[in-house]
């Protein structure tokens, strides 16, 4: 940690505990969501298991609720139910990310966590930044105890990238596999046109590039936030393409989140499947995979979305804006990845009861629950309090949010010929929507006024359970 680093740190350290007690006081913090301790937080990175801890990065702004330079902030957790803050590991203090240290990953070696991250500079001039007047560097971070880094360097600068591209290169997500190392970087061409760069290296430092994932014809104009894995046999291309206008139902939200299936091999020839999307809800973006220790794998979201036109009124009130998606469970159906809550979320399961209805039901509903919704008819109507409404019929679930509890958002409707079972996961400020076992998902923030009441109307039965608060530890408690 070099002098700049301990400065900011003492800094970000003063800060959050000025504004600790004003943050903690907001009623719309989340029970079960994680959050930054003040400020603003977006996309989460370097995801993994390491020394015992699930480790969440993510992008944390201390100093303004409302985005300013960014810095990783950092979650850890041995079961992802009790969490706690530990220092800002990546500061802006080296000369390749001095205007914020953005996205990237963790690679997980015996010796060490690895944290590949993009360095932003903006040039001072007259300059677009698109083409020119910006450096995005890759360059990696490593620590050994998995808290405090003990070096930082480049990796990558623009220079290095295939002579066609903007200056829109970022957020590696970097793996091992046949025992080399694979490394894959969302992209911009001079063009405006999205794709994802594939890198390979025999020792972590030097990387070469050997291919780049597209379309055979433009899908958006950029690729932000990609990821590569594989899930129970079926290899996955998952980005954040920006640019994609709206189609009907779908792409609703100014950017999308989704993935192509991949088959054959993304070193060589490879072809992509359907682009489907990973979430139709209000806010959702940028989301990243890991392994858990027994194997799964598990995806974290942004609850957020850029450069949106609602808003989040815990930014300007209190002082913090933003959350994490609880981390989801992925697995492959043979036509498209599901999502379902991890199964760690189940101890937190108190006052379980079951409600069958025929007709309209009313039941009171906890500052926290878990909603199992069997839908035995043709239609399906749910009110939760006086911030929301989501109504199934005719092959489409809807989701309306009233104007106090949207701040901006409004409805967002997701296609499903068949509705057989709705789980909702409703937090302080927030609802997750799972449909027919993680087929589709919708998350979205909302502010309502009360939301202590659950109306049913339609024909089926809910495992209705109220869900306890994770435990968050912040420094110096």
């Amino acid at each position: 940690m070099n002098a700049l680093n301990r400065d900011l740190n003492r800094l970000v350290r003063h800060f959050e505990q000025e504004d600790r007690a004003k943050v903690a006081a907001d009623p719309h913090r989340l029970r079960f969501h994680l959050m930054p301790p003040v400020g603003w937080m977006n996309d989460p990175n370097g995801l993994c298991w390491y020394n015992g801890n699930y480790h969440v990065f993510y992008q944390y702004s201390p100093f303004n609720a409302n985005r300013g330079v960014i810095f990783w902030g950092h979650w850890t957790s041995p079961d992802l139910l009790h969490w706690t803050q530990q220092p800002v590991p990546l500061c802006p203090d080296q000369p390749w990310n001095l205007h914020g240290v953005y996205s990237g990953s963790a690679l997980v070696e015996e010796d060490a966590l690895y944290l590949y991250y993009t360095g932003s500079v903006k040039f001072a001039g007259e300059y677009d930044f698109i083409n020119n007047g910006r450096g995005s560097s890759t360059a990696l971070a490593i620590t050994r105890d998995g808290i405090h880094v003990d070096s930082n360097q480049v990796l990558l600068e623009n220079k290095d990238y295939p002579a066609d591209l903007s200056c829109h290169v970022r957020d590696p997500k970097v793996w091992k596999q046949d025992g080399r190392y694979y490394m894959v970087l969302g992209a911009r061409t001079k063009d405006s046109v999205g794709e994802i760069l594939v890198y390979e290296s025999e020792d972590k430092l030097h990387w070469k590039h050997i291919n780049t994932l597209k379309t055979p014809e433009p899908f958006g104009y950029m690729w932000e936030c990609p990821d590569l894995f594989c899930v129970d046999g079926q290899y996955i291309l998952s980005m954040s393409p920006q640019g994609v206008s709206r189609q009907g139902n779908h792409f609703q939200n100014v950017y999308s989140c989704g993935y192509f299936p991949l088959n054959g091999d993304f070193r060589g020839a490879y072809t992509l499947g359907d682009y489907m999307e990973a979430d139709v809800g209000f806010d959702y973006y940028a989301p990243q995979t890991f392994e858990a220790p027994d194997g799964r794998r598990i995806v974290i979201g942004w609850m957020g979305m850029p450069d949106a036109e609602y808003t989040n009124p815990t930014a300007n009130e209190s002082g913090w804006q933003h959350a994490m998606s609880v981390p989801r469970e992925l697995h492959w159906n043979g036509e498209r990845i599901t999502a379902v809550p991890v199964r760690e979320l189940e101890e937190l399961h108190t006052n379980h009861r079951t409600v069958a209805f025929n007709g309209t039901t009313r039941e009171t509903l906890a500052e926290g629950a878990d909603i199992q919704i069997t839908n035995d008819s043709l239609h399906l109507h749910v009110m939760l309090g006086d911030g929301a409404v989501i109504e199934y019929g005719d092959g489409l679930l809807t989701l309306t949010l009233t104007e106090a509890s949207g701040c901006g958002r409004t409805q967002r409707v997701a296609e499903t010929e068949q509705l057989r079972n709705l789980r909702i996961l409703k937090d302080t400020s927030s609802l997750e929507l799972f449909l027919n076992d993680g087929e589709q998902v919708m998350s979205t923030r909302f502010y309502p006024q009360r939301a202590d009441t659950l109306l049913f109307g339609g024909q089926g039965k809910a495992e209705i359970y109220d869900m306890k608060a994770m435990e968050f530890t912040y420094l110096a408690e």
